[in-house]
This record gives structure tokens, C-alpha cells and sequence, in this order.
């Protein structure tokens, strides 16, 4: 332990599951670090999204929703003279969109 770390004193308890406690064990016999550690480290670890499909879903998940923000507030500035066939046809595109996630 390092000098200007504190020590260790207090405890954090939590229930889980016998098949839940395997595989936290595995995950942390595969970065080879006690399960303590590698609880603390995963608490403590923002979320990162590792690869670059899972950056390239937020993205378009982000534009998706860009895209219905767009569309509701259309319909709601034009509701009296929207056309029904233009919003349909902005969530079918939507759903195509959603489809190739």
C-alpha cells in the first residue's frame, strides 16, 4: 500500500446471485486481480465505450434522436395543417434507421 493511500476500514455489502458472484469472479481471474479490486475498479471506472462500433451506435442513436426531436416538433408547430402522410413517412425513415442497429 502506498503512504498516501487510506486504509482500508470500511465495509460495503451487497447480495448477489450464486451465478453472479461466479462470473465477477472469473472477470476478475482474467485481469488477474482479487475480486475486491476489481469490484473497487469497476465501481470507480466511468463507462467507456470501448470499440469503435459501440461509439458509432451511440452516435447514431444520438442522430436518430435528433431526427424524432425534429419530426414532433414539426407536428407540433404545423398541427393543423400537417399532412398525416408526412409524419408517417419521417417515423417509417426513423424506424429504418432503428433497424440497422
Amino acid at each position: 500500500m502506498k503512504n498516501n493511500e487510506e486504509k482500508r476500514t470500511e465495509f460495503v455489502n451487497t447480495r448477489v446471485t450464486p451465478s453472479e458472484k461466479k462470473i465477477l469472479k472469473l472477470q476478475a481471474e482474467a485481469e488477474d486481480m482479487s475480486l475486491g479490486d476489481y469490484v473497487r475498479e469497476k465501481l470507480n471506472r466511468p463507462r467507456v465505450r470501448k470499440t469503435k462500433a459501440e461509439r458509432q451506435k451511440v452516435i447514431h442513436l444520438a442522430r436518430i434522436g435528433n431526427n424524432m426531436n425534429q419530426v414532433a416538433r414539426w407536428a407540433n408547430t404545423y398541427k393543423k395543417n400537417a399532412e398525416a402522410a408526412q409524419v408517417v413517412l419521417a417515423l417509417l425513415e426513423i424506424k429504418e434507421q432503428l433497424k440497422c442497429l
